[in-house]
């Protein structure tokens, strides 16, 4: 009985130990609609305030989810349903917002449904009267032409709804892009300390994945490392938002363009020593979602630390990273970021390559996009959106390095997590600043 006392402590610390921080299902959903209260209650109001907005309708169907709706469904509620409306209306003068679902039901706790079909069967009539009663200024609808998750309002509703609105109303509605990227990109203090814990999670499958306990050089294909970070990612109850990728670069191979590194890798090479590897890597947890990009070195027999050169060529990498991520400024549009940072980065002799993205409740979220790998001149539309704090971006880039130990250049890529705030830019959980070596080496036990 002792004996399997001992033994039933150590499979639950050896899980603890890497899986404490996940939740099960239940306590999951209470964290989520915990958090869309706060964010109804603390968060909208003043989104709503500085876009200028005193209504926000969103109006969804059933498997047809308009994507701002889906980031604010009650946890029970994995899709809309039937027709589901939203009317948020904000009066900034008593300091009050109302919450109203025109629905057949409560939209969880945090919406009360606003519609009794005895009383008036008709959904888009019950809608306008909510309107005129209230008699908003400035009515926000989710059509946008830069912003994919903004233009959610699919034409057969909005055709039916403008139809029945009346014209004195009409005429208030403008696209409600600023206020539903605002609402996408924003975070609270409570999900920015979840936060940390999934990137958490994120860099410890990725330190697992390269390591011995996963790759036998000779042998390990790269195709395997990705499948083995999908089944971990299972195992662990969470969800990946892309398929993970692992690329290998080497002494006796001509660098690819950027098209390689995203779609034209070829699959199952096999894993050598000397191999400089890289992944791309994201899950998703508790409507969160990380993206991040590591390197690690495959030791050669005898080597017990990586070579010199790639150690100072990871060092190039952390460098961009430090001047683009200095130039993280309120006001300060994506496309300013990014062609400050690159003029300073190559005015050190570097040769970078930018390409950062809003992360939050999409992997590849709204906001202001920082460059793409194809767009190095700036992303018209959606570059041009401002920076503003309590926002999470993807910091994507690289940097090309010539060795001449290999008599080629190799890029480093890299990608943390990173939070803009009021006391300026942090990285969420750190960043990469030394290889991951494969296998790990072992300090010499003393006596």
């Amino acid at each position: 009985m002792h004996r399997i006392f001992i033994v039933l402590l150590f499979v639950l610390f050896q899980f603890n130990a890497f899986g404490q921080q996940i939740l099960g299902e239940k306590d999951r959903a209470r964290v989520v609609d915990e958090i869309l209260a706060d964010r109804f209650n603390n968060l909208l109001p003043d989104l709503m305030d500085r876009t200028g907005f005193d209504m926000w309708i969103l109006i969804s169907r059933e498997y047809n989810e308009d994507p701002v709706l889906k980031t604010m469904l009650p946890a029970t509620w994995l899709n809309a349903r039937r027709r589901t409306i939203i009317v948020f209306y904000r009066n900034k003068a008593k300091n009050t917002i109302d919450k109203l679902a025109v629905a057949r039901y409560n939209f969880g706790e945090n919406i009360i449904s606003a519609w009794d079909k005895e009383k008036e069967p008709n959904q888009w009539k019950r809608l306008v009267q909510l309107i005129e009663e209230r008699q908003p200024e400035r009515i926000g609808l989710n059509y946008s032409t830069h912003f994919n998750i903004a233009d959610g309002l699919d034409k057969t509703d909005y055709d039916e709804f403008m139809t029945i609105l009346p014209d004195a109303y009409s005429k208030r509605v403008v696209s409600a892009e600023r206020l539903a990227v605002a609402w996408i990109e924003s975070r609270t203090p409570r999900e920015m300390i979840i936060y940390d814990q999934l990137v958490d999670i994120t860099h410890d499958i990725i330190e697992e994945a390269f390591s011995e306990k996963v790759i036998t050089a000779g042998i390990t294909t790269t195709t395997d490392v990705e499948w083995w970070m999908r089944d971990k990612v299972t195992k662990l109850g969470l969800e990946t938002w892309f398929h993970p990728s692992v690329d290998v670069q080497r002494s006796n191979e001509v660098l690819g363009n950027h098209l390689y590194s995203f779609s034209n890798r070829p699959e199952n090479m096999i894993i050598m020593p000397g191999d400089l590897l890289h992944c791309d890597f994201g899950i998703t947890y508790l409507r969160l979602n990380t993206d991040c990009q590591e390197l690690a070195y495959v030791l050669k027999p005898n080597e017990t630390e990586p070579p010199g050169f790639l150690v100072k060529a990871l060092q190039a990498g952390n460098r961009v990273q430090d001047i683009f991520t200095s130039n993280f400024e309120t006001g300060r549009s994506g496309n300013e970021i990014l062609s400050k940072s690159l003029n300073e980065a190559k005015a050190e002799g570097l040769r970078p390559s930018i390409y950062t993205h809003p992360l939050g409740s999409y992997g590849h979220s709204s906001g202001p996009t920082i460059g793409m790998w194809d767009a190095q001149g700036g992303v018209p539309g959606a570059g041009d959106y401002p920076l503003f704090p309590n926002t999470v971006y993807a910091i994507e880039l690289n940097t090309t390095v010539y060795l001449d130990e290999w008599k080629r250049d190799i890029r480093i890529m890299l990608e943390e997590a990173g939070f803009y705030g009021n006391n300026g830019f942090r990285y969420v959980n750190g960043r990469q600043t030394e290889l991951l070596l494969v296998p790990r080496v072992k300090e010499a036990q003393g006596n």
